[in-house]
């Protein structure tokens, strides 16, 4: 990592699908306003808003925040056209364009109607960005690359690659496919509860949905893991594969295990069992903000 990319990033993020204000009622946005400025406080790097957010939901936690690197986790190309998101950020001004990580995903074929050669869907879409005025340019945007040509396309015409769902074991292949310079920023999922059991089934209970996605699967397969491994919900090899489970300092342990695989920086979504992986776990980004103390 590059003193730059430190400065920018950070070594860890939070990834949470809960940062979307703009689907919020009122009690709702007042919470994710405190919540940003919380984590902001607590020294993590970068927020990734996930869970297919809008330009309107980036623009929003900027807004709500002073100098932290705000990101897009991802935002579908498909449901958001290049020229109106371009548009949008422009709105934004100057500094504020300047922490504003555009993250970009051609989503999954059961999930959009309209899919289609994602690829170059992929590749037309950063034309258009590079050709708005003002552009968004390369500099200010990442793709969710698992494969080796869209991580290649994440080296060519972006910053760098944001992987989701992913082990240490890929973030290895893909920091050689990116090379040096990229930026390279999985996600790792996170239970903190020192019952494995218990863990494993709040882990079982997000993976399920991606289970149903091809573009996992197939991740997975080329992997090593087999089919097997899909079944009642995932192994657990694959579990503690994809997974951090356990108290802070085993969080933390895993979360070394994909920096030492390249990863320049990692963006922890944190799982509750309760709330099924939603809402806005306070008390356990402020556990894992005490463990990795100056690590952040």
């Amino acid at each position: 990592m590059t003193s730059e990319t430190r400065e920018t990033f950070g070594q860890i993020g939070i990834w949470s699908s809960a940062l979307h204000r703009s689907r919020a009622d009122d009690t709702g946005k007042a919470a994710i306003t405190e919540a940003v400025a919380e984590l902001e406080e607590l020294g993590y790097g970068t927020l990734w808003i996930g869970g297919s957010p809008s330009p309107e939901d980036a623009a929003a936690v900027v807004a709500a925040t002073r100098s932290v690197t705000v990101a897009t986790g991802i935002l579908s190309i498909w449901d958001h056209s290049a020229t109106d998101v371009a548009a949008r950020i422009a709105t934004l001004d100057a500094s504020a364009r300047g922490r504003l990580l555009l993250g970009l995903g051609v989503s999954h074929g059961p999930m959009v109607p309209q899919y289609s050669k994602p690829y170059s869907a992929m590749v037309a879409y950063l034309d258009a960005l590079d050709s708005a005025s003002p552009p968004v340019d390369s500099g200010h945007r990442v793709l969710a690359a698992l494969g080796p040509k869209m991580l290649k396309l994440s080296k060519d015409r972006a910053r760098g690659a944001h992987p989701y769902l992913v082990t240490a074991e890929h973030t290895a292949e893909a920091r050689e496919a990116l090379g040096p310079g990229a930026l390279l920023a999985p996600e790792l999922s996170v239970v903190l509860d020192t019952d494995l059991d218990r863990a494993r089934t709040t882990a079982r209970n997000m993976l399920a949905m991606y289970l149903q996605l091809p573009n996992y699967t197939d991740n997975l397969l080329r992997l090593g893991f087999a089919e097997s491994d899909f079944a009642d919900g995932g192994s657990i090899r694959l579990l503690d594969a994809l997974f951090a489970l356990g108290d802070a300092e085993q969080v933390k342990a895993r979360t070394r295990q994909y920096l030492d695989a390249g990863a320049d920086h990692v963006a922890l979504q944190v799982l509750t069992s309760d709330e099924g992986g939603g809402g806005l776990p306070r008390a356990e980004w402020r556990a894992l903000a005490e463990a990795f103390g100056d690590e952040l």
